[in-house]
């Protein structure tokens, strides 16, 4: 729980120093940027390479996992879907209710809800030991599909972003391409997986797709996101539980929150936060009004999350609310799609809220881990 609990405070210190550093550095500060930007890309890679080595399965029984796939999908999809409309019909003047280029943003940035963070969940439903129970191997499943459907999900809406160029068709070759060799090689490369080895590999990933930026004269942008993914799919998992292993990915998921917390825009003190998209043209609110949203935009993220409530029905209604709960949590590559969403020049209160709301769900984490688990018990003592 304390492990949560940082992730919250490193992402809220970073959002915090985002509003005093441009003063404080003057003209050292796009210096500044670039490379926090940059480490941040890498710390993004080395998370992403991590949730790809979780993603383990049956080739041969591939038409086995099809339902756990649509469940899967449809659980990232409806919190999406619902703060999207949220975003736009509650935080949009009425006339930009029919505008193209708003729903494009909104779509993007309200992505931030649909991943559920497999790494903290998976950890904290062990330390209660339910590693056994059916609860936890089909959360195993749920969420290693959430975050594999928001990652392909992501490249449309990308592509949505960069319009009908030439550039598309591109994008849309390469991640063809890794998608192919993901699977094609799905834990075949068995590859040295000490920390160091993972940051080195991220490091590559991130000039793999910063050369392609270059050599294309800056017109073909391809997000680490799914390059690191299909690295983690290919290597051969092999886990380590030393106590060193776990200190050094816990600390790059430190770093990372704060980093993506330092990467907001500035807001404190300004009228809007961004001028160049619609999103960020909008005047900022009063925090009496940011918290209200954070709260609504909160409950309806996870009201969303409750999907797999409707599945499953030879299972107990108490499994299947534990194994709704569970998917609540949120984590690192939510808030990697906000650094995304920053990347296309989004912002104004829409970007303060999801990262608020980001960091409030990080703090109920412990919260929505013990529902699970009261859930789970009174399942073991058959309770109805």
């Amino acid at each position: 729980m304390k492990k949560v609990l940082l992730f919250s405070l490193f992402l809220v210190v970073g959002l915090w120093a985002s509003q005093i550093m441009p003063n404080l550095l003057g003209e050292n500060y796009e210096f500044f940027k670039e490379s926090s930007t940059m480490l941040l890309y890498v710390c993004l890679s080395f998370i992403m390479i991590n949730v790809g080595r979780e993603f383990e399965v049956d080739k041969s029984r591939w038409k086995s996992y099809a339902v756990d796939y649509f469940i899967a999908m449809a659980t990232a999809a409806m919190p999406w879907i619902l703060i999207a409309l949220y975003y736009v019909f509650v935080l949009l003047p009425s006339d930009l209710w029919s505008s193209g280029a708003a729903w494009k943003e909104n779509l993007l940035l309200s992505r931030f809800a649909a991943p559920t963070s497999a790494g903290i969940l998976f950890t904290m439903l062990a330390a209660i030991n339910l590693q056994k129970s059916w609860i936890y191997k089909k959360i195993q499943v749920l969420a290693i599909f959430d975050d594999l459907d928001t990652i392909l999900l992501m490249i449309p809406l990308l592509i949505m972003m960069i319009g009908f160029k030439w550039q598309m068709f591109i994008v849309i070759a390469i991640v063809t391409l890794l998608l192919y060799l993901g699977w094609r090689y799905l834990n075949a490369f068995n590859m040295p997986q000490k920390w160091y080895h993972i940051l080195i590999y991220s490091i590559l990933v991130c000039a793999f797709t910063h050369i392609i930026y270059v050599f294309s004269n800056h017109e073909v942008h391809i997000e680490v996101l799914l390059p690191a993914f299909v690295l983690g799919m290919i290597i051969k998992p092999q886990h380590y539980c030393s106590c060193g292993e776990e200190r050094a990915s816990t600390t790059i998921s430190f770093v990372f929150m704060f980093l993506v917390g330092l990467s907001m825009p500035q807001f404190v003190g300004v009228e809007s936060s961004n001028l160049t998209s619609i999103t960020g043209a909008q005047p900022m609110m009063s925090w009496d009004k940011i918290a209200f949203h954070v709260i609504v935009v909160s409950a309806l993220s996870n009201l969303g999350k409750m999907f797999p409530m409707l599945f499953y029905r030879d299972r107990s209604w108490r499994e299947r609310m534990a194994l709704s709960v569970g998917m609540f949590t949120r984590g690192e590559v939510g808030a990697g799609v906000v650094f995304i969403a920053l990347s296309y020049n989004l912002g104004g209160p829409a970007l303060i809220i999801s990262v608020l709301t980001l960091a409030l769900n990080l703090i109920l984490t412990g919260f929505f881990v013990m529902i699970v688990k009261k859930l789970a018990l009174s399942v073991e003592r058959g309770v109805n």
